[in-house]
């Protein structure tokens, strides 16, 4: 049969001979490995079966933290729905940010810890972590409903789960004896424990190779010497710069660091110093200050650490003034 001018044959859609489940499969990469939002919406945005696929809960599930990091700015009831979708998906990344936020943005306590408890039976060690500042602090409570047993417990599962923070905040507790027998030796034992898992994962980070016999760190070349350098471990001498002592802030931080940027705290509360933290109070005289200056205040042991290294170990008290309280320390014993 002779086909009319111009007829072209049609070639056949590749991607709508695809099953189901391949196309499903393949989501689920994207979604566990997505840098940003973005590159998820832009493909739910391509066709109505991407967008009725991408929505699958097998894909939801397994979003990564990045792909859920939503701005404050950028806050809708879309982008609320968005969240609330993964999390009956049974996202424990979901269950997280969605319960941070919801926490202290949104000030629906019992729902937000709710949220963060289902992902803690999930082993999630950020939100093992952040109910243990919750609990020591009595955030979201009076401040007689602290409770410190709890705090310790899940500060110790978070431990060993490896979450750095919460070593070092478990440490403090053992060292000082902070709602658990008092054990000076092993709270030191921890401290250094944390320390160690922080320098390995600045060098591993930052692609520096070190000889497994551990050499002298103050002989390795600094690094990016061109930006401010600070010392991570002044025992070591390792001087490394502001963004590889922090690390990046997991993006319910930076939420909550431009929600309350952009429509402040309640009248009389403050925000914990560290600016990649971005907890507020929930009550008057929540957090603990800085016991050098008095000016700062922490919503944890972690947060204290990683401030007084990148900035507030220059701004706490003037070096004058520790020389002077040594000095007449000394003078006294004479």
């Amino acid at each position: 049969m002779k086909r009319p001018r111009g007829y072209r044959v049609p070639r056949s859609d590749i991607f709508e001979s695809l099953h189901d489940d391949i196309v499903i499969y393949i989501l689920c990469k994207l979604s566990s490995s997505a840098s940003s939002p973005s590159d998820f919406i832009s493909v739910l945005l391509t066709c109505k079966r991407l967008n009725k696929l991408g929505l699958n809960p097998l894909v939801l599930s397994n979003s990564c933290s990045k792909l859920l990091a939503v701005r404050a700015k950028n806050w809708s009831d879309e982008a609320h729905t968005f969240l609330k979708l993964c999390v009956n998906a049974g996202n424990q990344e979901a269950y997280y940010t969605l319960g941070m936020i919801r926490f202290y943005c949104l000030e629906n306590r019992r729902n937000g810890a709710s949220l963060m408890a289902k992902a803690v039976i999930k082993s999630h060690a950020p939100a093992l972590y952040s109910l243990a500042v919750i609990q020591f602090n009595g955030s979201g409570g009076l401040k007689d409903e602290k409770d410190l047993r709890a705090g310790v417990a899940l500060c110790a599962r978070a431990a060993f789960l490896g979450h750095i923070d919460a070593i070092r905040e478990f440490g403090h507790c053992v060292q000082d004896g902070y709602g658990v027998q008092k054990n000076v030796a092993e709270g030191r034992r921890l401290l250094v424990q944390a320390n160690a898992r922080e320098l390995a994962r600045v060098l591993n980070n930052n692609n520096i190779n070190i000889n497994p016999s551990f050499p002298q760190l103050s002989e390795l070349p600094l690094c990016n010497r061109t930006r401010c350098g600070l010392e991570l471990f002044s025992d070591y001498g390792f001087n490394i710069n502001i963004d590889m002592i922090t690390g990046d802030m997991h993006p319910v931080n930076r939420f909550m660091v431009e929600w309350f940027g952009l429509k402040g705290v309640g009248e009389g509360l403050r925000m914990c110093s560290y600016e990649k933290c971005g907890r507020p109070e929930t009550r008057n005289n929540e957090f603990r200050k800085c016991s050098g200056c008095g000016k700062v205040n922490y919503c944890s042991r972690g947060c204290q650490s990683h401030d007084w290294r990148v900035r507030h170990k220059t701004e706490c008290a003037p070096i004058e003034e520790w020389m002077g309280h040594a000095i007449d320390d000394v003078e006294g014993v004479v």
